[in-house]
């Protein structure tokens, strides 16, 4: 017997899931203290969560026989997954169980801009009959911006294609041709705010998302457009957001996520134009329901039959094949990094080829590992050696492997290809001493370079003082060369050259190398 102890309120048809698999021991106890419920997680096999629960610290210390930890939902912030990792621990989540519900609210948000609808009814219960006042628009005709096409947003346009709106798409890890598939015109952020009435968000909150939506972003949209969020509330600058509303860049907007929750000092509380839902994305009967059920199923279907569903976190590995691999999977990832940092549009196939000795490993968790570190940047949830090749198909990547026992320069070779919209990238790596990642090639050019740190890359013309002139832009920064590297190719009028510098680089200092005359390109990277 597997003991599941529930520690948060489950739907009831989740806990009759689990009661349906003999094997399972279910112990629900929703809302016990961290004392109580240490008494309930120190034997348990499984664990799940909604949450209020915090597994974390002392609660997941308390852990002796935990094998898997199940959240009733997507977000896994009231747990400590990589505490679960070093535990052995699969951590497993429900990413599209409430995807339909969320999606729908924001159509509901859609309707409520477009025909008044909250004020409507306020102006009705106070005695008022101001048919005038509301005089809205058809959606039909309209066009919408969605940004982020996850299962959500993919959701959403397929029903804005049904109420006969024009559908724009914009996220950068997406392939033309997935946008197709789904009747969607994939854009460039700046041209879907010029062209949308509407505009809604279905992204993660990423480094590169957080306040995304500031001044500058709703200096581009359509005047009198509408903004809605029912994704994550850090990806709008809320201050930024009511100084538009109030100026009449933007003409409404509807909020189902805040910055804090719940909201206290929000600007956006006292505007008449912007409507708000308490974080009610996942709030149906049937999305309760749903995560409750596909939980259930999943970690029985782990503690029974090993399958995993949904992981967020790499399980724990045979420790003799961890110390065999993980050199590779040091170098995939770092190379995955460096890859999708110089890659310009969406990556529509991911080649992973190995030789020599890396032949010998295991293909698909070295490939896995190239892909995590191609995507971690870009995704909410922990991108791992379980859900990597999941998610990058998703995305409309093709993901090949290539294996040969041949190499001609090194005892092993790891090669990563990539295809985009626009152009073919390689790049190939090696281990050093059985232990150090190292660049030995870039396209034409064979280049070697230590893969750790702060790596500044530099294509320019191939003519004495391009060096000295980086130099002394970094020097007046009080920035250190550890290292340089220069590489030449009988096949490219450009040189190119790899820096180790001591600290990362502002935008502005990437743009000032970009502007010296010999120049073509410049990207910082840290490995």
């Amino acid at each position: 017997m597997h003991k599941v102890f529930v520690a948060d309120k489950l739907a009831p048809e989740g806990i009759d899931a689990l009661k349906e698999y003999p094997e399972l021991n279910v112990v629900f106890k929703p809302g016990l203290s961290v004392e109580e419920a240490k008494v309930e997680v120190e034997n348990a096999d499984a664990v799940i969560v909604r949450s209020a629960t915090k597994l974390k610290g002392e609660l997941l210390n308390s852990a002796k026989s935990l094998k898997v930890i199940g959240r009733a939902g997507i977000g896994v912030d009231n747990i400590d997954v990589d505490r679960a990792t070093e535990k052995g621990v699969v951590v497993l989540n429900t990413p599209d169980a409430n995807a339909t519900t969320t999606a729908e609210l924001a159509i509901a948000h859609i309707f409520s801009l477009s025909r008044n609808l909250p004020e409507a009814d306020r102006s009705v219960r106070a005695g008022k009959w101001e048919r005038n006042k509301f005089l809205g628009v058809e959606l039909s005709g309209k066009t919408v911006g969605v940004i982020g096409f996850g299962t959500i947003g993919r959701l959403v346009a397929e029903r804005c294609a049904g109420l006969k709106m024009r559908v724009l798409g914009f996220d950068p890890f997406v392939t033309e041709d997935t946008f197709k598939e789904h009747m969607v015109e994939k854009k460039e952020l700046e041209d879907l705010l010029e062209n949308s009435d509407y505009v809604t968000l279905h992204c993660p909150v990423t480094d590169g998302t957080r306040q995304m939506f500031n001044s500058e972003l709703f200096s581009k949209m359509r005047k009198g457009a509408f903004l809605i969020n029912c994704a994550r509330g850090e990806l709008v600058n809320e201050v930024a957001l009511a100084e538009a509303l109030t100026s009449g860049v933007l003409a409404g907007a509807a909020i189902d996520v805040f910055n804090q929750e719940p909201p206290t000092e929000c600007p956006l509380l006292s505007l008449d134009n912007v409507y708000f839902t308490p974080h009610l994305g996942a709030s149906t009967h049937e999305a309760q329901s749903a995560v409750g059920v596909e939980i259930a199923h999943s970690i029985a279907s782990y503690l029974i039959r090993g399958e995993v569903r949904n992981a967020v976190n790499v399980p724990n590995l045979e420790t003799d094949k961890l110390q065999r691999t993980q050199p590779y999977t040091e170098l995939g990832e770092k190379l995955g990094r460096l890859i999708g940092s110089m890659a310009k549009g969406s990556i529509s196939s991911l080649e992973v080829a190995m030789f020599g000795d890396a032949a010998k490993l295991d293909a698909q968790q070295i490939s896995s590992s190239v892909i995590i570190g191609l995507l971690k940047e870009h995704h909410s949830v922990p991108v791992n050696q379980i859900n990597a090749l999941y998610l990058a198909r998703r995305q409309g990547m093709q993901v090949s492997e290539i294996s040969s026992l041949d190499s001609k320069d090194y005892v092993s070779v790891l090669r990563v290809t990539v295809t985009t919209e626009t152009e073919q990238l390689v790049l190939e790596g090696t281990i050093f001493d059985g232990l150090h990642p190292r660049l030995v090639r870039v396209g034409d050019y064979e280049i070697e370079s230590p893969l750790k740190g702060h790596l500044l890359f530099s294509w320019h013309a191939d003519q004495p003082g391009v060096i000295g002139s980086l130099g002394e832009i970094l020097g007046k920064l009080g920035i250190n060369i550890s290292r340089m590297q220069v590489g030449v190719s009988d096949n490219m009028q450009l040189a190119i050259a790899i820096l180790g510098i001591s600290k990362g680089l502002s935008k502005d200092t990437i743009e000032t190398i970009e502007k010296l005359d010999a120049v073509s390109r410049a990207l910082q990277v840290e490995v």
